[in-house]
């Protein structure tokens, strides 16, 4: 998106080609951009924010809750009409966390009861710099009203009480953005200046820490197991699961710290072995919200109870995601407790017993999840459609499966 947006060329290289990164450049090519891979670098040629073109047609967000709230800041600030679709699980999504603020910045919405999608996105001839306090800690609806403050005339500012995930001001501020971030009575500000132009970058992409989080924890759920997982990402805002799997036990070395493109990145050689109950506060569900499914499933064959506290936000992702980890884990025989919006796991120290077929919702996390669980049950475990792993993991399986994981039909 940025890289559109910017004047000049952009090189992105180790991209991950998931769908959901496929359906964002789809809609920025709609929007007049150039978008091609060559020699395994995409080239990205900016036109920036005075060159995108109103599509004619729908922008089709597919799966991604990201895509859709980032550009609809991206789109909705500029001075024309846009319209956003998605898939079935994108559409039950609501939108209105990012319309709000929007809103306030002068753009016109038309959508579906509920504030979901499809909707239209009108853009005013100039819009508002506001301030804003993000009433839910959502790194998606601060990038949305970011976005929507590089078209707007004068500083827009968003104030956040509790820490988000911070990758879209370090690419803004790598980018060229005039943006700055200054703590002020316990928050957090994060201003930034309409109307600078973006400078084309060469970015390296490194390992997302919600995609690496699933071969982490089945190399800890299999004694005598090591796994090296090379160039990841480890913004600390990010790296939530890392720290709760240390806190249960996990053996997981953190080698060649470096720093790439403004994010911190390095290698992990995770070592299988026992793990045992935690408590995860609320406060570190912003730095972990993706990876409760699949330390879920670590909790699950851990010895001990474990507890999940402050888990609202999972109720609103691709699915309701408390609810459908609760259901799948009662299905494989483990012992799981719902409270409010808290998740209770009764380990036992052993693997549940598997042997049933979870419904995932169009949900891709939620397959993998019960994937990795499948591979240490004593009884298989199916999921009922694993084409929607492609979302964000395509090589998911046959990455697996070269780790030693048997997964076959999908």
């Amino acid at each position: 998106m940025l890289g559109s947006i910017a004047h000049g060329e952009t090189l992105i290289s180790g991209l991950l080609e998931g769908e959901d990164v496929l359906s964002t450049m789809a809609a920025l090519r709609a929007l007049g951009v150039e978008i091609a891979k060559e020699e395994g670098v995409w080239k990205v040629q900016g036109v920036g924010l005075d060159g995108l073109k109103e599509s004619r047609a729908v922008l089709d967000m597919g799966n991604s809750g990201t895509s859709a709230r980032l550009l609809m800041g991206l789109l909705g600030a500029r001075p024309f009409t846009s319209h956003f679709t998605g898939d079935a699980s994108l559409c039950r999504r609501p939108m209105g966390r990012v319309i709000t603020p929007l809103m306030q910045m002068g753009v016109e919405f038309s959508s579906t009861e509920g504030n979901r999608l499809p909707l239209e996105v009108k853009g005013p001839a100039q819009a508002k710099a506001i301030d804003y306090a993000l009433p839910v800690a959502s790194a998606q609806v601060k990038s949305a009203v970011l976005f929507g403050g590089l078209s707007a005339q004068g500083t827009t500012r968003v104030i956040e009480r509790i820490p988000t995930r911070d990758h879209s001001e370090r690419m803004l501020c790598h980018f060229g953005a005039d943006l700055h971030i200054q703590q002020e009575d316990g928050a957090e500000i994060i201003s930034i200046r309409g109307g600078t132009a973006l400078t084309g970058q060469k970015i390296d992409v490194p390992a997302d820490i919600s995609s690496a989080a699933f071969p982490m924890v089945a190399a800890c759920l299999h004694e005598g197991s090591e796994v090296r997982l090379n160039h990841v990402g480890m913004n600390e805002r990010r790296v939530g699961i890392v720290q709760s799997l240390i806190d249960m036990g996990a053996s997981i070395e953190i080698i060649n710290p470096r720093d790439v493109c403004g994010e911190p990145v390095a290698d992990l050689v995770v070592r299988g072995g026992k793990l045992k109950g935690v408590t995860i506060p609320a406060s570190r569900a912003p730095s972990m919200i993706d990876e409760y499914p699949v330390l879920a499933v670590a909790a699950a064959c851990g010895e001990g109870t474990s507890r999940f506290l402050g888990l609202s936000e999972l109720r609103v992702k691709e699915s309701d995601r408390l609810t459908l980890m609760a259901q799948g884990l009662r299905a494989v025989g483990a012992s799981v407790e719902v409270r409010g919006d808290d998740l209770i796991i009764h380990g036992t120290g052993m693997p549940p017993r598997g042997g049933a077929l979870i419904k995932t919702a169009l949900d891709h996390r939620i397959a993998m999840s019960f994937l990795v669980l499948g591979s240490v049950t004593s009884e298989p475990i199916s999921i009922d459609d694993g084409s929607v792993i492609a979302t964000s993991f395509p090589d998911f399986v046959t990455m697996m499966n070269a780790l030693g994981a048997k997964m076959e039909g999908i």
